[in-house]
């Protein structure tokens, strides 16, 4: 099993347009302390052939010019591209995939709230039906992928629920929304039948059930969008925690580090990383925090054989 960073930062890219965070600066002046990224997607294959995306990132089309994995190579308009799969209906999960609207078959594959959302919104419709199926899938299910011309592509999915909230653009009124794990936002698991991949890119709480699943796994790209609750109210950027936007924090006695601590898995990577987060400049102490509880940070173009 293959797996490609296409983007490793949170919704906005690092640096984000309008951001003067620190790090953002570093990015905008070139320093190679703090290497610019697009925001988080990841691309998997069985076989290097056949390519499914988890998320479809609003930058999506500079994320396949970037990886030749994704080019085109068959017919004059073709694409290795066989599916998508997403874990929530965020901006930076779904907008990416208006990018695939040139009548490229595939298909999206998502929880049945997910799948509500873009039924809803007029503008997917460009993603003509024909071409595009919208393939429900329920969680713990697991599903073999195919390749448009329906052959097994080696990988099969599972959807699971994670801690999470409704998108921003969701959310009826400013009361805080609750913090449940109904569906809405997911991990992904991605297997061969002899390695696990899991993509979690938002998760506001560690359960124990989803440390069970954990467990083990060759491969986990886990929410990385801030290093401590108070980050985006603290650098006056925002007014609210990070949990309230459904996200845990790497610090603290409840955050990504210490939850960890128990969790034996082959590798670690961080990924959706928010343009305000200090591990995004490599010679921050964050940052050598990080690396020395295991973990790696996502980078653009990271490449894994699993």
């Amino acid at each position: 099993m293959l797996a490609v960073v296409l983007g490793a930062a949170a919704g906005g890219g690092f640096p984000q347009w309008n951001s003067r965070a620190p790090a953002c600066g570093a990015a905008r002046a070139g320093q190679g302390a703090a290497k610019p990224r697009t925001q988080a997607s990841l691309a998997v294959s069985g076989d290097g052939q056949s390519w499914f995306l988890l998320n479809a990132s609003p930058d999506l089309r500079q994320q396949i010019e970037a990886n030749s994995v994704l080019h085109p190579r068959g017919a004059i308009r073709s694409s290795p591209i066989a599916g998508v799969v997403l874990a929530n209906g965020d901006v930076d999960a779904i907008a990416g995939l208006l990018v695939l609207r040139e009548g490229h078959r595939f298909t999206v594959h998502a929880t049945g709230q997910v799948l509500a959302i873009l039924d809803e919104n007029p503008i997917f419709q460009v993603l003509a039906r024909d071409k595009v199926r919208r393939a429900g899938l329920g969680l713990e299910a697991p599903t073999t992928l195919l390749t448009p011309d329906g052959a097994d592509a080696g990988l099969a999915v599972t959807l699971f629920a994670v801690p999470g909230k409704v998108p921003l653009y969701a959310e009826e009124n400013s009361t805080a929304p609750a913090i449940v794990a109904d569906g809405r936002t997911v991990g992904v698991e991605i297997g061969d039948g002899s390695r696990r991949l899991l993509f979690i890119p938002a998760c506001a709480a560690m359960t124990p059930d989803l440390a069970r699943r954990l467990q083990g796994a060759d491969l986990v790209c886990f929410d990385a969008t801030l290093w401590d609750d108070q980050e985006m109210i603290r650098m006056g950027v925002g007014e609210k925690t990070g949990r309230r936007m459904g996200h845990m924090s790497l610090s603290g006695n409840d955050g990504t580090l210490a939850a960890f601590h128990t969790i034996a898995v082959r590798r670690k990577v961080l990924i959706h990383i928010n343009n305000t987060n200090p591990i995004l400049l490599e010679n921050s102490p964050e940052r050598a925090a990080v690396v020395a509880q295991g973990w790696d940070v996502a980078e653009d173009g990271m490449r894994f054989v699993l």
